[in-house]
């Protein structure tokens, strides 16, 4: 029994380096794409891009997943980010104590403050959801 684990665990190892020997690969033929400008690839090639692109965003999707954050460490992350500071956010959430408590996770974003948060950001709304 432990011998079929370790071989799973080999197999799983392998399978995982040749993926990332084959996004490898497949970066360096975007890169050579690219370097030859979107005006100068053949509809062949860009089309090529394209699926190419996707590939390496499945890839990294699935092996370097970003880590989500709660939607009020965003809020605090893109206040930051602009060099704001929260009072920023008064006229846009209503009152300097609804942004503390949002800013502080005691209160949770509501559907009509996310899409004003996505209109004041200009980001997604799934940012805060």
């Amino acid at each position: 029994m432990d011998t079929t684990t370790d071989l799973d665990t080999k197999r799983k190892s392998e399978e995982e380096n040749n993926s990332e020997e084959e996004n490898n690969r497949i970066l360096a033929i975007i890169e050579d794409l690219m370097a030859k400008g979107k005006d100068n690839l053949t509809p062949e090639e860009d089309a090529l891009l394209d699926l190419l692109v996707d590939l390496v965003h499945d890839f990294e999707e699935k092996y370097y997943p970003l880590p989500t954050s709660p939607p009020h460490q965003m809020v605090a992350f893109l206040l930051e980010q602009r060099g704001l500071k929260p009072s920023a956010l008064w006229p846009v959430l209503g009152s300097k104590s609804r942004v503390s408590e949002l800013l502080s996770g005691k209160r949770a974003i509501s559907k009509d403050q996310a899409k004003k948060l996505t209109a004041f950001f200009h980001v997604g709304v799934e940012l805060f959801i």
